[in-house]
């Protein structure tokens, strides 16, 4: 019953996560700038992803390796300037990122957080998932010019260069998008101490 009433908690968050994502001003203001799409982007793949996760558990084992190349090459795949900026041009593209955006990355926390997977594992593939997402925060940081047409007279009006937006929402998704993952990281090693610790007695 406790476990039930965890699960329908966290995946009552996990809604929530999703309407602050889609429903409130965040939306709108991520078709402008670029910083605030990171925002919106890490709510589903660092936010919503791992409360679904929880609220909804890996039944049987899977490969946890191809989560992690799947939810990286989608994540990746959708930053490349072409396919952004044509989600950003249409409807239906839009929707298929945020679906896969998602999607991907349940499966990837739902790897994570099998109950099968030892703590070291689980650790390592969360440390493997902020890597990939640091450096495509790093590389957006860098990057020398900005590179997202959808986003290139927007920012001004909130007194931003389109490439001081850019190097923004890379700082963003850089630093502040790890505390999901060192948050669960956490998590995991309690689990896992927790674990030992119960089966020394």
């Amino acid at each position: 019953m406790i476990v039930i009433r965890a699960r329908s908690h966290q995946g009552m968050l996990a809604v929530g996560v999703l309407v602050l994502a889609f429903v409130s001003p965040l939306c709108a203001l991520s078709s402008a700038l670029f910083s605030a799409r990171v925002v919106h982007h890490v709510l589903l793949v660092a936010v919503a992803a791992p409360l679904l996760a929880c609220a909804w558990p890996a039944r049987r084992a899977g490969g946890a390796m191809g989560a992690f190349v799947v939810s990286t090459a989608v994540l990746w795949g959708w930053h490349l300037p072409a396919a952004y900026d044509l989600a950003l041009s249409h409807v239906g593209v839009y929707w298929l990122m945020q679906v896969t955006l998602l999607g991907s990355f349940l499966w990837f926390w739902r790897a994570v957080l099998a109950p099968w997977r030892t703590p070291v594992e689980g650790i390592m593939l969360l440390v493997a998932g902020f890597a990939q997402m640091g450096m495509l925060g790093a590389i957006l940081t860098f990057a020398p010019e900005a590179l997202y047409a959808a986003h290139a007279i927007a920012p001004f009006d909130w007194g931003f260069t389109p490439l001081t937006d850019q190097q923004l929402g890379g700082i963003l998704m850089w630093v502040p998008a790890g505390l999901p993952y060192a948050v669960v990281a956490g998590a995991v090693a309690r689990r896992g101490w927790s674990t030992l610790r119960v089966g020394t007695k």
